[in-house]
Formats: structure tokens, C-alpha cells, sequence
């Protein structure tokens, strides 16, 4: 049991810091509320899970090829940049309370939170480093099915993690005036921007300079 929370320690651990994830759950939950937020967070967490499948089918090296690295981080810049630009622009909209439930629909907030998280190159590195390391220690110490509840065990953490995240957005959006709900808007527009634009001098040295 002591195993199983130490794994879900992991898992919120990974999640904590501050990421284009953690930034774009904290804009959708001021714009739209907890469940913006949370559906945001599980978006990323399929990503999540589907890369936690590749490498514990081994398949996640094929994603290490150059032009593919180049591809994700070229995805990642525009879906980063896209979605910063959006939440700047519609940092004016904040006006009210009754302004703040017009968020795009939950598929729209899932679909960016996938998006945002797979085509991460930083999270093809992070799960081949941290779960691939976690997963080679445990393979040689634990049968399968412990293995399998291990790699349960992180998922969970990172669930409680973004129902945390959700959950401060929401109380945000109830206690701030709307001057600071688009101060903060803004701020995590930036942020994204930011993390998009290191995604594309990244690109950018793996095509020309690399």
C-alpha cells in the first residue's frame, strides 16, 4: 500500500509543475468554470496514457527520429501560440459573472487539453525518462499485474492533480473581480505563447542547425 501512494505521490509530482497544461486549465476554469477545467486536464491525461503505451510497448523510440521530433514540435508551437493568442484576445471578454459561462463546449476543452499534451514533445521525453526508468525498476522487482497498478497508481495522481487545478481555477473565477480574472487571463496567454514559442526555436534548430 505504502508502494501504491508513493506512486501516486509520482504521478502528482510530474503533473505540478507549471507547464502549458497547468496554464491553459487555469484560463479555461476563470472563462468557463471547474468543468472546462477538469476536461482540459483529462484531455492531457489521454495523452498521457498513450504515451505511458508506447513505452511500455517499446514503441515510444520511433518517436525519437529527427523529423518526427521536428513534426511535434512544430504542432506544438502552433497549437500553443493558437491557443495563448485566443486567451489574450478574449481576455476583454471577462467582464461580468454572467459573461464568464460562455466557454466553448467541453469536446472543444478536451480536444486542446489532447492536443496540447501529445503533440508536447517535452512529454515524449519526460515519459521515456521518468515512466521508462520507473517502468524498467519495477519490471525487474514486481510481476505484472503490480506493474500494471503502479502505472494505475500514477495516472491517479495526476487526476487529483487536475482536479486540484479545476478546482482553484473555479474558486478564482467566484472570488476575483473581472479586472484580475483578465490579468490572470492574460498571464496564462502569455505563458502559452511562450512555451510555444520554445517549441519552435526548438523545431528550428533540429531542422537547420541540427
Amino acid at each position: 500500500m505504502n508502494i501504491f501512494i508513493g506512486y501516486v505521490f509520482l504521478g502528482l509530482s510530474l503533473s505540478a509543475p507549471i507547464g502549458p497544461i497547468n496554464a491553459a486549465q487555469l484560463d479555461k476554469g476563470i472563462r468557463g468554470g471547474f468543468w472546462h477545467a477538469w476536461v482540459v486536464g483529462l484531455g492531457a491525461i489521454s495523452a498521457d496514457i498513450i504515451y505511458m503505451l508506447l513505452v511500455y510497448f517499446g514503441i515510444i523510440h520511433l518517436l525519437e527520429a529527427p523529423f518526427v521530433k521536428a513534426f511535434l514540435w512544430l504542432f506544438g508551437f502552433f497549437v500553443l501560440v493558437y491557443s495563448g493568442v485566443e486567451s489574450i484576445k478574449n481576455a476583454g471578454v471577462i467582464t461580468a459573472p454572467d459573461m464568464r459561462g460562455r466557454e466553448a463546449s467541453l469536446y472543444r476543452s478536451y480536444l486542446s487539453g489532447f492536443l496540447m499534451s501529445l503533440f508536447n514533445p517535452l512529454s515524449i521525453l519526460f515519459w521515456l525518462g521518468i515512466y521508462g526508468s520507473v517502468l524498467a525498476k519495477a519490471a525487474n522487482e514486481y510481476p505484472m499485474q503490480q506493474l500494471l497498478v503502479y502505472s494505475g497508481a500514477i495516472v491517479i495522481g495526476i487526476l487529483i492533480w487536475d482536479v486540484s487545478m479545476a478546482a482553484a481555477s473555479s474558486i478564482f473565477r467566484k472570488l476575483l473581480t473581472a479586472q484580475v480574472l483578465k490579468g490572470i487571463s492574460v498571464v496564462s496567454g502569455l505563458s502559452l505563447v511562450g512555451f510555444g514559442l520554445y517549441f519552435g526555436v526548438q523545431a528550428i534548430q533540429l531542422l537547420f542547425f541540427h
